[in-house]
């Protein structure tokens, strides 16, 4: 397409609209969707949420746009200096002949292994289990003590004082300092959770800073940090930067608040509404006791001296009947039982009479015994020529034994 429109320029005059137009579509045509590395500069916010600025490096520079759509979805504050990546497509601005870039996403410059690096972290220790929502502990209601790990200088901390003292200044604070990015930033972090837990400081901890770069934030995406807020038996609110911004121990904690601010809001119950929850249950309570003394009272007015004595036997009389019908089927057992019982007596005492040995010699019968006083019952019982005795109903006698 070059060589193209120099062939035509050799045989035709162009006019500026066509020259640009040509050049318009040799741009456009060719860089489509491009990334584009360099330095914000000359930045203009605009009313309309549009961003224009200027991309630059050591030895050129180029306009860019980036449209209120498209910049809804940054996750850093513009400002000039910031070095980012910035993808788009290349357009030319014929009225005024220049070229710029029309920008559908950037971040900053190195941003992206960043994210890449801890997106991969947040894989693996999710399979660990150290985002499992059933782990998560309930913050307390009435916390005596709220530790916060922060920079004691940064303006996170003055929002949180700020905030508990207008809230509740009941409630007491403990601030455990900690470095929160650079260097040595995340075992300071880890510590300090480390040592609240280990001298049980308080009822709940918020950790966190201010907003700042993914770079500066990335502390609280360490390992180390993630580790120490998913072993932590004291509740942990995460309150790290801006609402946008996101670090892994907001997926660790019990509680992910989107700023420092809205973490003391949710950690530092309002005194009002303690006040306000305290009259309601004592007036729940007189309510309840005036309501019980009214129920009372009426069930005094219906008892009277003549009413007293009805009640009573009517209570008394029912019992009075039962026991009676008691005692009648008791003494009806019982006389059932003895009549049984001499029957069975008589029985016995008659089968006794029958079988006394007496009363069998009195019928005519003996009983014959051998020597060593043997009952003999059969011929074979004793021998020939012995002496036996035989009982009759009055008197002995002795006989000896001839066999026929």
């Amino acid at each position: 397409m070059t060589f193209a429109i120099i062939e035509r320029m050799s045989e035709n005059v162009l006019t500026v609209t066509q020259i640009t137009q040509n050049i318009k579509e040799i741009i456009e045509g060719s860089f489509a969707t491009i990334t584009i590395e360099g330095e914000i500069s000359n930045y203009r916010p605009n009313a309309s949420g549009h961003l224009y600025f200027v991309l630059k490096d050591e030895g050129a520079q180029i306009s860019a746009v980036m449209f209120k759509g498209k910049a809804a979805s940054l996750s850093f504050p513009m400002k000039d200096g910031t070095k980012v990546h910035a993808t788009g497509s290349l357009s030319v601005y014929a009225p005024q002949g220049k070229y710029q870039i029309v920008i559908s996403r950037m971040e900053i410059a190195g941003e992206g292994d960043i994210l890449r690096m801890i997106e991969e972290r947040k894989r693996k220790l999710a399979e660990e289990g150290l985002f499992d929502e059933s782990k998560k502990k309930v913050l307390p209601r009435y916390p005596r003590r709220v530790g916060i790990v922060t920079s004691p200088t940064g303006a996170a901390v003055r929002d949180i004082l700020n905030i508990a003292k207008r809230r509740n200044p009941g409630i007491s604070v403990a601030v455990l300092p900690a470095q929160v990015q650079g260097d040595g930033a995340a075992q300071t972090i880890a510590k300090q959770i480390k040592t609240a837990n280990a001298y049980k400081i308080c009822d709940v901890l918020i950790v966190g800073r201010g907003g700042g770069s993914l770079e500066d934030l990335l502390p609280f995406s360490e390992e180390e940090v993630v580790r120490a807020i998913a072993e932590s038996e004291i509740p942990v609110v995460s309150a790290v930067g801006h609402e946008i911004d996101w670090a892994l121990s907001d997926y660790a904690a019990d509680v992910r608040a989107p700023t420092p601010s809205a973490a003391a809001e949710i950690v530092f119950t309002q005194k009002s509404e303690i006040i306000d929850e305290i009259n309601a249950y004592r007036d729940a309570m007189k309510e309840k006791v005036e309501s019980m003394i009214r129920d009372a009272k009426m069930e005094l007015r219906t008892f009277d001296t003549s009413s007293m004595e009805i009640r009573l036997k009517a209570i008394i009389q029912p019992m009075k009947s039962r026991i009676e019908n008691s005692k009648r089927i008791i003494t009806e057992e019982m006389l059932k039982k003895v009549e049984e019982s001499r029957r069975i007596v008589t029985t016995s005492v008659k089968t006794l009479e029958v079988a006394n040995p007496e009363n069998v010699l009195k019928r005519g019968f003996a009983i014959v015994t051998a020597s060593g006083n043997r009952i003999v019952r059969r011929p074979e019982d004793v021998a020939d020529g012995e002496h036996i005795g035989i009982k009759l109903s009055e008197g002995e006698l002795v006989a000896k034994v001839t066999f026929p």
